[in-house]
């Protein structure tokens, strides 16, 4: 696939990501829940703008390491930096990693007993301090970006999964975040459903937003990321561009893995 100048796609991720600088940054990262490890001194960086797709078995780390990148999680060991902030007991500095990251979920999380625009007004009410009519405005935005505008006055319960996440996905926008973490997003969802949320997620990714991924879904991982990243057992085991890891894996446990889900 080439963009409407005729550059290819993978030509054009290179500009997009080559002046750009490292907006997470997490060196040695470890976390424990009593005995068992969950994360084993994992380290990576990731760019502004770039798409991260994170891979791995069940209980492999992946959804404990982007929990601990706005501090759901608190990491034991290690450094977590987030747009030039580190991560640590400073309720100022957790509070901006948070302002500045957004995250949706496995279940959507909305509030049942409010409309969706209530749910999606209520951060920039209260958190950005932003006037009523002005966080109206900005849900009908968001809304109108994931689809489901006409859905604005339902509450949560009258919406198909899929609507629901969306509606997830908006809520995460509004509060204007520059990076967005997805943890499986899909997973919960018929398969007839998935498709409208990923439809979302790749519109996102083409607006330059910098996105870290955790699913299973493989074609949005080969179309749409910049880099994947696989987990096993706590620790990154391999990563690479989606050329790499689904055509020339090194790891005998990624080429296992693959194997199993391809």
């Amino acid at each position: 696939m080439t963009t409407h100048d005729g550059v290819s796609d993978a030509s054009a991720d290179s500009d997009r990501l080559t002046d750009s600088q490292d907006i997470i940054v997490a060196e040695n990262v470890d976390k424990w829940f009593g005995d068992f490890q969950a994360l084993d001194n994992v380290s990576m960086n990731i760019k502004e703008h770039e798409i991260v797709v994170i891979l791995g078995p069940s209980g492999s780390g992946k959804s404990t390491f982007i929990r601990c990148l706005n501090r759901l999680e608190e990491h034991d060991a290690g450094r977590i930096v987030i747009d030039g902030i580190e991560m640590n007991d400073d309720v100022r500095n957790l509070n901006a990693i948070r302002s500045e990251v957004g995250m949706v979920f496995q279940q959507f999380n909305l509030f049942p007993h409010l409309s969706v625009i209530s749910n999606i007004t209520l951060g920039p009410q209260k958190v950005r301090h932003m006037p009523k009519a002005e966080a109206q405005q900005l849900a009908m935005q968001h809304l109108e970006r994931v689809g489901i505008p006409e859905q604005a006055d339902k509450y949560p319960a009258q919406l198909s999964g899929g609507q629901q996440q969306r509606v997830a996905i908006a809520r995460a926008l509004a509060m204007q975040p520059k990076i967005m973490l997805f943890d499986e997003p899909t997973s919960a969802l018929d398969p007839e459903m998935i498709k409208e949320v990923l439809d979302v997620m790749r519109e996102l990714a083409e607006s330059g937003m910098t996105m870290i991924v955790v699913t299973h879904e493989m074609g949005f991982a080969r179309e749409v990321a910049d880099r994947l990243i696989f987990f096993d057992e706590g620790a990154l085991v391999e990563q690479g561009t989606p050329q790499h890891f689904f055509e020339n894996p090194e790891e005998e446990r990624t080429k296992l893995f693959l194997s199993q889900i391809l």
